[in-house]
């Protein structure tokens, strides 16, 4: 079982975000911009790009041209950072929010579908796993 284990992990992340993309597709948006959008917003807003990088461990020149589709959409806007001039901080449009509202609403409904016939108990209990692996993989670095 422990040989299945990460195949498993990476097949449920595989399919929520294939099932999750399709219930966005007439949004406009492809998973790379709806994850940065989710990023963003658990961030907080007011991150710098390079913090966002870090957030989402993946290079700042992609994040750019991420930035750059979703400021051409109208979700997010960079605006310059008080205490650094090189920095642009980053924020949620208002079309931004009403998009996270939308993504909310329907990652909430799959999430309760794929859930579905799973007690609280379960979930607590592979989340108590979850984070356990995440502390043995820091302790790798």
């Amino acid at each position: 079982m422990r040989d299945q284990f990460p195949f498993a992990v990476a097949r449920v992340t595989r399919r929520w975000r294939k099932m999750l993309d399709e219930r966005l597709k007439d949004l406009g948006v492809t998973q790379a911009r709806w994850s940065t959008m989710v990023y963003l917003q658990q961030g907080g807003e007011g991150l710098t790009q390079r913090e966002l990088a870090s957030l989402m461990a993946i290079e700042n020149p992609t994040l750019v041209r991420l930035l750059d589709s979703l400021e051409q959409q109208g979700l997010i806007e960079r605006r310059p950072c008080p205490n650094d001039r090189r920095a642009r901080r980053l924020h949620l449009t208002k079309a931004g929010v009403e998009f996270m509202d939308e993504l909310s609403e329907r990652a909430a409904t799959l999430r309760e579908e794929m859930l579905e016939g799973i007690s609280d108990k379960d979930i607590e209990s592979t989340l108590k796993v979850f984070h356990k692996i995440m502390e043995n993989a820091e302790k790798q670095k």
